[in-house]
């Protein structure tokens, strides 16, 4: 049987161009026509290398959550809570205001403005910011065990509050916040730290 012919493009390519017109966009935001306009290829091309435009935004998903927001799980290796803190908002502002981005984060604008229709993509992504706050949760709850925060310092309930003040920077990114605004946000979240 002969091999078949080789892809004229480049996946990886063409899954970060789908990465960042989702991410600009939104789910619901983002037609199949714009996706393989920006992906350059043809509509069977992509189903036969992505599949479904819902399993095209599961591997946009994986990819933003390797390279982009790879900050998050990197800050909670930092051996101080507050070392993992301070890098996790530093990582979001890096993030959000990287010149090469869009504004804000995929995981937040990615699905608010989603219909009924996107119902299963914004319950993925609700899920994934729910995992990314049991992840500080975690390494809170180890920070005092280890006697790094003290026993009043209540883990869920701090990491629920930090997570919402990273949810909303990447939303007062989108709505034009600058680099200096985001960064004093962040400088007032790792002052809520207990000491």
């Amino acid at each position: 049987m002969p091999p078949g012919r080789p892809r004229a493009f480049d996946p990886d390519v063409a899954l970060d161009a789908a990465m960042l017109l989702f991410w600009r966009h939104g789910y619901e935001g983002t037609s199949l026509a714009a996706l393989t306009a920006a992906m350059n290829i043809n509509t069977p091309s992509l189903y036969a290398a992505f599949g479904t435009k819902d399993q095209l935004f599961q591997k946009v998903l994986e990819r933003y959550l390797q390279n982009p927001a790879s900050y998050l799980p990197n800050a909670l290796k930092e051996p101080t809570a507050r070392k993992a803190v301070q890098k996790l908002f530093d990582g979001a502002v890096h993030m959000v205001a990287h010149a090469r981005h869009p504004d804000g984060c995929l995981l937040v604008q990615g699905a608010l403005a989603a219909g009924p229709a996107a119902a299963a993509v914004r319950q993925q992504l609700a899920d994934t910011r729910r995992r990314a706050q049991l992840a500080l949760q975690r390494r809170l709850e180890r920070a005092v065990t280890e006697r790094d925060l003290p026993p009043h310092a209540h883990p869920q309930k701090l990491a629920r509050f930090l997570i919402t003040i990273l949810w909303g920077m990447s939303v007062q990114a989108a709505g034009g916040a600058s680099r200096r605004e985001l960064d004093e946000i962040a400088a007032m979240a790792l002052e809520s730290l207990p000491n």
